[in-house]
């Protein structure tokens, strides 16, 4: 598919698209004619990125972490420093503090909305 069809397919510019191209967080095919050519799977690789970026992660920390997160079953990690164990462990802790407000927000609109509905 072209980048526009991604795009649109995952609501992210074309612009921060190829931006995640030169972070190394996608790599698209090439057609015959130098276009870019975006397989399926990454429509699901872009909503990943986005879903890391939004819970606080870098693109560096992402692009040394992506490999691994296809098939966490088989993750075979040589090279993790001490700086990305700490820095993955904090993101974690930033992730559940996060789930956890979430979690208490979703109950008080739950609990509202039952007292407005009179249940």
């Amino acid at each position: 598919m072209r980048i526009g069809q991604l795009a649109e397919r995952t609501n992210v510019s074309t612009r921060l698209l190829r931006y995640y191209e030169d972070q190394d967080l996608l790599t698209p095919d090439r057609a015959a004619n130098g276009y870019r050519d975006y397989s399926e799977r990454l429509v699901d690789r872009v909503v990943q990125i986005r879903g890391l970026l939004d819970a606080g992660m870098t693109t560096a920390i992402i692009r040394q972490i992506l490999p691994c997160l296809d098939d966490p079953c088989t993750i075979h990690v040589t090279d993790a420093t001490p700086e990305l164990i700490a820095a993955l462990e904090h993101q974690r802790e930033q992730m559940d503090a996060r789930i956890a407000c979430l979690a208490k927000n979703r109950n008080a609109i739950s609990a509202y909305l039952d007292s407005v509905r009179g249940r």
